[in-house]
């Protein structure tokens, strides 16, 4: 029987952040088939931002740029609209942004982040409502983690419509460095000077823990006197200030470099060219960067926080991000013990192999079909 998917690319900004780029990985590995056809819809600026090189069509929709303006369309009009298109099933791949909260056509919201770090303390009390009522209406969720599943549950849904499928990685882009030795990593527009650190992230929130890595970092310096170089790579947030602010004051200010925002497609060189990933964001739901980096052949340790254990297996260094000498240590082992180093590092890279962005996708579908075949 064939099957009619909608997607919903509202809320995605545009590919220039993690929900983007999820849809982005997502839809660069669908394969349609006589079984299978798949329709993306949202803004007219957006027709060819997923779906270029794909034999998908994209439907625009005439909705004001601004994310209120998206909201109330997806309050009022989105479920005659899906139930125009003829659609079987869509997924709402940024339900923490724009979500229904009815559904005329079966929907599945795919939840990459946590919950709670949505809903707690969040003023805009039109969104908590839209994003807790679509979540308790909409038929199915995926979820990216059994954390994630777990925060979902704690805020009252139904755990039996809550399923977990991992986010996959890109291994073409990011696989093993063959031979890595010059002394810069040219990546366009910097020449970033090994040997470095590297944390990439969106200076978003304290959950982040720029600051604690600063310190850190800093600390890491003052005992080892190494030239190692810290880069933070993401895109200013609300954060952003406080995190710039903690670099300039810090003695080694001119060995931390904050690259603002940075294209997905450009990270496997540059975490390649690093001396191992640091990740101390203590909210994670999806930990894609732990894996990412794995899968290029450097080491990483992380919070022992939020989905990272689950994500990361065996095959990381943990720490309490809230202790600074601890993460510290973490990153003086890291440098001396080169057995440690290539332990993790062959360890890492057959854990990575674990996730694939094919698998996701059939996954994702193969749930899409239990409500189409209802």
């Amino acid at each position: 029987m064939s099957m009619k998917v909608g997607i919903d690319t509202f809320g995605c900004d545009h590919a220039r952040s993690g929900l983007g780029t999820y849809m982005l990985s997502f839809v660069s590995n669908i394969q349609p088939s006589q079984d299978l056809t798949v329709e993306l819809f949202g803004a007219e600026i957006d027709h060819y931002t997923y779906t270029s090189g794909k034999d998908i069509s994209y439907k625009s929709v005439k909705v004001s740029g601004s994310l209120n303006a998206e909201r109330l369309w997806h309050f009022s009009s989105c479920p005659k609209f899906v139930k125009n298109q003829n659609y079987d099933v869509v997924l709402y791949p940024a339900p923490e942004r724009v979500l229904p909260v009815s559904f005329k056509t079966p929907g599945i919201a795919i939840v990459n982040t946590v919950l709670s770090s949505n809903v707690e303390g969040n003023r805009d009390w039109t969104q908590k409502i839209q994003i807790k009522r679509g979540l308790y209406c909409c038929q199915k969720i995926i979820a990216a983690s059994n954390f994630i599943k777990q925060d979902l549950v704690k805020h009252g849904i139904d755990s039996n419509k809550i399923e977990v499928v991992y986010n996959g990685i890109e291994h073409k882009l990011f696989f093993p460095a063959i031979d890595l030795q010059d002394d810069i990593v040219n990546v366009k527009p910097f020449a970033i000077k090994r040997p470095y650190f590297i944390y990439g992230s969106r200076l978003s929130g304290p959950e982040k823990k720029h600051i604690e890595l600063i310190k850190a970092f800093s600390m890491f310096k003052e005992k080892t006197g190494l030239p190692h170089r810290l880069v933070i790579s993401g895109s200013d947030g609300p954060f952003s200030a406080e995190i710039h602010k903690a670099a300039f004051e810090s003695p080694y200010a001119s060995d931390i470099f904050l690259t603002g925002y940075f294209p997905h497609e450009s990270f496997p060189q540059l975490y390649a060219g690093a001396e191992a990933l640091i990740f101390p964001s203590v909210n994670e739901g999806v930990g894609l960067p732990v894996l990412e980096a794995m899968a290029t052949g450097i080491p990483v340790a992380c919070s022992d926080a939020g989905a990272l254990p689950e994500i990361s297996g065996n095959n990381a260094l943990y720490f309490n991000s809230d202790d600074i000498l601890q993460i510290c240590d973490t990153m003086i082992k890291i440098v001396n013990n080169q057995t440690l180093r290539n332990e993790m590092v062959k360890k890492g890279v057959a854990w990575a192999n674990n996730f694939s962005w094919e698998k996701t996708v059939q996954q994702t579908f193969e749930i899409a079909k239990t409500l189409s075949d209802k």
